[in-house]
């Protein structure tokens, strides 16, 4: 593959959201390093997306690990143009049920991950004159909510660590920005997700309904692309209002 096409690398990219932003990337003619813990997962769905992809094992938490990954995609490809920090893990405890592996293991790699992904990559952006960050978040990580101690203060922490990349890699030409999924229609929402807990999201979200997973995708491709080239450390909110609005539209729909 030639050196001066662009490449994207995506975490957690063997499913739903961080695959789905894997395939954008392809089909806007970017090579895409797919990283992923789960080897078996990877496989499958790199099997499905043709030959401009390179799967690497990988867990975002180890440095080790990371390092190893952004030398074998610049091996690969010889350059990289846009990180995506998809790889994430929830545990939905109680506070005072949740551990301290429990806390330490969601920030590793919610938090820790994407600022060791941005320290590895930026250095080989820099070789090219630049590139684009984006950091995926949470809606989590902009209000509280109920059995989210770790992961909505690990997301909400991300945000702030997008803004700082922001500020420091921003005049070097790397502009870095964070996208904060509402309620997602994934694989481990339809599992997880019971149908009064569906309901209650469809009542609280404007648009009354779940996101899909091809809108993050494409919402981090405008980030990444030339037409988000002035827009930098920002948080973009992809959750249909959930995070607009307060109480009482239930009852304003029934009244309507």
């Amino acid at each position: 593959m030639s050196a001066h096409r662009r490449t994207a690398i995506v975490t957690g990219a063997a499913r739903g959201i961080g695959l789905a932003i894997a395939k954008k990337f392809l089909e806007e003619g970017y090579g895409v390093a797919l990283l992923d813990i789960d080897a078996d997962e990877l496989a499958r769905a790199d099997s499905t997306l043709g030959d401009d992809t390179v799967a690497i094992v990988c867990d975002v938490a180890d440095p080790l690990q990371v390092k190893a990954a952004i030398a074998e995609t610049v091996s690969r490809f010889g350059r990289i143009d846009a990180l995506v920090n998809n790889a994430g893990i929830a545990v939905f405890k109680p506070l005072l049920e949740t551990t301290l592996e429990d806390w330490e293991r969601v920030l590793a790699v919610n938090l820790t991950g994407p600022f060791l992904l941005a320290q590895a990559c930026a250095p080989v952006m820099l070789k090219t004159g630049g590139g684009s960050i984006v950091n995926i978040g949470s809606i989590s990580g902009l209000r509280a909510s109920t059995l989210r101690v770790a992961y909505g203060t690990s997301k909400a922490a991300l945000a702030h660590l997008t803004r700082q990349q922001a500020a420091e890699l921003g005049n070097a030409g790397i502009r870095v920005n964070l996208v904060a999924p509402g309620p997602v229609d994934t694989a481990m929402a339809k599992e997880v997700h019971t149908p009064d807990i569906r309901a209650d999201y469809h009542d609280t979200i404007p648009l009354n309904r779940y996101g899909l997973e091809e809108e993050i995708a494409a919402a981090v491709w405008f980030l990444c692309s030339d037409a988000a080239s002035y827009v930098n450390g920002q948080a973009l909110a992809v959750d249909g209002g959930f995070d607009a609005v307060g109480i009482g539209l239930p009852s304003l729909r029934r009244n309507n």
